[in-house]
């Protein structure tokens, strides 16, 4: 396991339920090993929204911020789930869902929810994850609009 280098992160996730962090600490490991996988550079671990958040870094004469951000959480309200969530203004989700109908429950346009019992389909979820850490590297750029 890729250690953290980061305390806040590391206590998010020491607080959250056993077989839970099991899980999370599994889509951590496989969010780093799809990044080396990818070559998208360094990966920042930090806090959004209080949950653990991964996004490339911006590094000088490299592939800068080539990806959009991840983050990965539990809800009390929903104790026997977790989820990894996406960027909901980037169409990554709306694309997992026609790649992988069957393989994976979506909540709305911003999440990949799995059940505390399920099987993750490590292969397309690695397929999702390289998306996201590529995103901007592959969406399709609007013309800038030059005001007269």
């Amino acid at each position: 396991m890729k250690p953290f280098n980061n305390v806040a992160v590391s206590q998010t996730f020491d607080g959250y339920p056993p077989p839970i962090r099991r899980k999370l600490l599994a889509l951590r490991e496989l969010i780093f090993q799809v990044a080396t996988a990818e070559r998208v550079g360094e990966i920042e671990e930090t806090l959004k929204w209080s949950e653990p958040a991964y996004l490339t870094k911006h590094l000088p004469r490299t592939k800068t911020r080539s990806g959009s951000t991840i983050r990965l959480g539990w809800k009390q309200t929903k104790p026997t789930s977790y989820a990894m969530y996406f960027n909901c203004q980037t169409t990554l989700v709306e694309s997992f869902r026609m790649m992988f109908p069957e393989d994976f429950s979506f909540e709305g346009n911003r999440a990949i929810v799995f059940s505390e019992g399920d099987t993750v389909p490590e292969d397309a979820l690695r397929v999702c994850i390289a998306a996201a850490l590529t995103y901007h590297q592959h969406r399709p750029h609007r013309p800038k609009v030059i005001a007269k």
